[in-house]
């Protein structure tokens, strides 16, 4: 679909800036393997302007222009900015979709959420000022304490390309609404709709600094500010790799660092579930986004009793799915991110063939589709605990199955992972859905559905899925430095030395 990439360039101190070394990446249509435009690719020189620019906003008037006002005012430009993404949605789903290549309803949805999540950062601001000097009951009555909440500082915000502009605004609304400046540094597989949220920044009149928006490599923009000593807190959404480097250039500085890694997640179903409704809800938890969905659920385990019929008509399902032109109407599976993530996904799935593993569905380019990224949604059986297919994140549409005989060895199956983002788990007995529940190792739970998330509730794994959560009154919590203030208030003194 033809439709305009806007030039921008980076978004610092509220001025759109050329790199200071002028280069620029490619921006390739992975629905078509085009060229449609660029973007500007950031180095250290650009980090060092924007974190100044941060950090002269942060401390401007004293903290008065933004870090020290009250949760209500910065609340206002929240609500504004949220107003202004629902005013821009068509123009923001149209370049997700053609920078992402999710389905353009899928697209839809995000874009919604933005929204949503702004709207929902400015009641958590207008929240934080009713818990500011929220007193502290002590044990001696001479003493009288109470609690500050406030920004940490300059945040350098790192955000992934499956969900571009909201994951990036999962960390930006609450970061913001703490009172916060911030450096954000999207991926640069998918940029197009952050850099568009700079000119949304200025419509809506947010002061110059507070937010600035770099792109960039990751060893060339993202690296520099983690490693910056004027960068105070560091959030990141991306792989558990890039992760564990963060956390390490973080440590130099004992930087605090919030961290939203890979899964490999769990879906447990029971003998006594509807198989159709379990079926669709299992397809969603690992088809959506284009398979590309930290928290997939791409890992089915299903109960030897049901298993084979539960397999067919997942494969009956899943070749129903519409494979096409993300802009295309009804399409539910458009193509991977990149060539390299189609090439890593590809081997993913020649390596299980090779371990033994079975191909039941998919595992191919579609036969109508020549060009782009595109990947049949996967379904693979007669799968080992061994194999890499089971222990690794794939990231693409791709389902391994597994089946088990009690609850017990479904739950050591379920937690035979590195990692701990999410899992599910289906079945009409509600006691066994929560023993399930607090058995498995994650930070979140699905029961008889997957995937649905929502900016009110936290968002965050364990393991090597990462630590710290987003999302909900807790996202907010991850922005704020608390203060413990406590007087005496007492005429007598202390007496602990003999006065001279």
């Amino acid at each position: 679909m033809a439709f305009p990439i806007p030039a921008r360039q980076l978004f610092i101190d509220g001025e759109w800036r050329e790199p200071l070394l002028k280069n620029r990446i490619p921006i390739i249509n992975p629905s078509t393997e085009e060229i449609i435009g660029d973007i500007p690719a950031a180095t250290a020189e650009d980090v060092e302007v924007a974190v100044v620019a941060a950090r002269k906003a942060f401390k401007r008037n004293k903290g008065r222009d933004w870090a020290a006002t009250s949760g209500a005012h910065r609340a206002k430009y929240l609500r504004a900015i949220a107003a202004k993404i629902t005013e821009k949605k068509d123009h923001f789903v149209k370049l997700e979709t053609l920078d992402s290549g999710k389905p353009r309803d899928e697209a839809v949805l995000d874009i919604d959420d933005v929204a949503t999540c702004f709207e929902y950062f400015a009641g958590q601001a207008e929240a934080l000022d009713a818990k500011q000097k929220a007193p502290v009951t002590l044990p001696m009555e001479r003493f009288k304490s109470h609690v500050l909440r406030q920004p940490i500082g300059v945040v350098g915000l790192i955000s992934p390309w499956n969900y571009p502009l909201l994951m990036a605004t999962w960390k930006i609304a609450p970061a913001l609404a703490a009172g916060c400046t911030a450096v954000l540094k999207p991926s640069e597989l998918a940029s197009v709709t952050c850099l568009e949220f700079g000119e949304v920044c200025n419509e809506v009149g947010l002061p110059p600094g507070v937010l600035n928006i770099l792109t960039g490599l990751g060893p060339d923009a993202g690296a520099p500010i983690v490693s910056h000593p004027d960068i105070d807190k560091v959030a990141f959404t991306g792989s558990s790799a890039t992760g564990s480097k963060i956390m390490a250039s973080a440590a130099q500085l004992v930087k605090p660092v919030t961290l939203e890694l890979g899964g490999k997640s769990p879906v447990i179903m029971s003998e006594d579930i509807d198989i159709e409704t379990a079926v669709e809800w299992t397809l969603f938890g690992v088809f959506w986004t284009n398979g590309q969905i930290c928290s997939a659920t791409s890992r089915l385990l299903v109960h030897e009793s049901i298993a084979a019929e539960f397999v067919d008509r997942m494969v009956k399902w899943t070749k129903n799915i519409k494979i096409s032109d993300p802009f295309e109407e009804g399409c539910r599976l458009g193509p991977v991110i990149s060539k390299g993530q189609y090439d890593k996904i590809m081997k993913f799935i020649s390596t299980a063939k090779s371990e033994g593993a079975t191909i039941l569905c998919g595992g191919s380019r579609p036969e109508h589709l020549k060009k782009g990224y595109y990947i049949e949604p996967t379904i693979i059986t007669d799968i080992t605990t061994s194999m890499q297919i089971w222990k690794e994140e794939v990231f693409g549409p791709v389902i391994c199955v597994k089946t088990f005989k009690t609850e017990d060895e479904a739950i050591e199956l379920a937690n035979d992972t590195e990692y701990g983002l999410a899992g599910a788990v289906f079945s009409k007995d509600l006691e066994r859905c929560e023993r399930v529940t607090k058995a498995l190792e994650v930070g979140a739970v699905w029961v008889n559905c997957s995937q649905p998330c929502f900016v009110h509730a936290p968002w965050g794994g364990v393991k090597r899925s990462g630590f710290g959560r987003e999302l909900g009154e807790w996202g907010i919590e991850n922005y704020l430095n608390i203060k413990q203030v406590t007087s005496d208030i007492s005429d007598e003194p202390w007496g602990w030395y003999k006065s001279p």
